[in-house]
């Protein structure tokens, strides 16, 4: 039999969805994958079953219906101020990991390096890889998880550095990156010419007073700013995949066909359906973050009032409790004993840092009150896992 791909031979399989396995057999509250367990708005299903009869049920155009470019880009220019061409500066893709695969296959030659904050999400570091680019990590400091700019300075001038991936707000830790961090990452980019590839997925889930700042909107940073977001989390709809990328005509003219040959294009009945949610009124993105603070608020809560150590997320639906009070070595053998004998469902922090990092683990809470103070209840036995 001949080798296999030798670019692909450090991977291991996804620990987040490990650790949903995990929780499965143990029958453990799930808040190890990050996925609501609540239904999508009733208008977006409603608009699903009037689809399902009549279609499209066939390919649509392979960068995107134009009905549903159209919606996403006048929803995008109200909430960010830009000014987006649906024909020449979008792409719809099949989720937020295809649109970040397109973006780094796009602009990354053999050899060339992107610089990742860690802690990250686990895909950035295997698009990196899978795109024939080396990874090169900076450190977001604990708890507050700000950068030091002397390290990304340093990251930046590495020889071969093309691009830096920012996820904000921030999967594992919850930051919200500050207008002024963002100034100081756009004047970095443009002093060494380099593209920043943003994830922002969690844009419609921040916690007041923290706001997002769109980064493609500071000067000198369009044209080379990526935009990779999708609709999953801000309308509850992870399974339909339904992604985008956004960026400069030139940017898109080439991720329209690296997307063509990775995945073709988006499903067309969930675009035509979810043209309903990208219509909708600022009330539902309003009632959206008092949903998800009212969520932050009853766990991250729960988790203080019962003497557990955790940060305070400023966005996202993710929170990191430190577990150095009990004595493991092994973050993950400690989630394994948490869904085992606590019946709670974690991931092991190590797989989101590049450092020697295995004191935290990641809950998330984008679950129904009963389910959270479930969870809370069965946390109150935590102590049992102390050594």
């Amino acid at each position: 039999m001949p080798n296999l791909s030798q670019r692909t031979e450090i991977f291991t399989d996804s620990v987040i969805r490990r650790m949903t396995r995990v929780s499965n057999k143990y029958g453990a509250v799930n808040l190890s994958q990050g996925f609501p367990d609540f239904d999508p708005p009733k208008k977006l299903t409603d608009a699903l079953t009037a689809v399902a009869p009549h279609g499209p049920h066939q390919y649509a155009l392979t960068w995107g219906a134009q009905n549903f470019r159209e919606a996403l880009a006048k929803k995008q220019e109200h909430f960010s101020g830009m000014s987006i061409d649906p024909d020449g500066e979008i792409v719809v893709t099949c989720g937020s990991t295809e649109a970040m695969m397109a973006a780094m296959m796009s602009v990354c030659n053999p050899g060339d390096k992107v610089v990742v904050f860690s802690p990250f999400y686990e895909n950035y570091g295997a698009d990196a890889i899978l795109s024939g680019a080396e990874p090169i990590y900076v450190p977001l400091v604990p708890r507050t998880f700000d950068f030091d700019g002397v390290e990304v300075v340093a990251a930046f001038l590495r020889p071969g550095v093309k691009a830096l991936i920012l996820c904000n707000p921030s999967n594992p830790c919850g930051k919200v990156f500050t207008r002024k961090e963002l100034e100081i990452i756009a004047e970095l980019a443009i002093r060494y010419d380099i593209f920043v590839i943003t994830d922002e997925v969690y844009e419609h889930i921040v916690y007041k007073p923290y706001e997002h700042v769109y980064l493609a909107t500071l000067p000198g940073m369009r044209e080379r700013t990526i935009i990779c977001s999708s609709l999953s989390k801000t309308y509850s709809i992870t399974g339909w995949r339904l992604g985008y990328v956004m960026a400069a005509p030139e940017v898109v003219d080439r991720v329209k066909k690296v997307h063509d040959f990775l995945t073709v294009g988006a499903a067309a009945p969930l675009m035509e359906a979810a043209v309903t949610a990208l219509r909708f009124e600022d009330a539902y993105y309003e009632w959206l973050q008092q949903k998800y603070t009212h969520m932050r608020n009853l766990f991250v809560g729960g988790l203080k009032e019962r003497g557990i150590a955790c940060t305070e997320p400023q966005g996202a639906y993710y929170v990191l409790v430190d577990i150095s009070e009990f004595g493991y070595e092994d973050d993950e053998k400690f989630c394994i004993d948490l869904a085992r004998e606590v019946g709670v469902g974690a991931v092991p922090g190590s797989s989101f840092f590049k450092e020697d990092v295995n004191h935290l683990i990641r809950f998330h809470f984008a679950k129904q009150d009963d389910m959270l103070e479930e969870a809370l209840m069965r946390l109150e036995g935590i102590g049992k896992l102390k050594r």
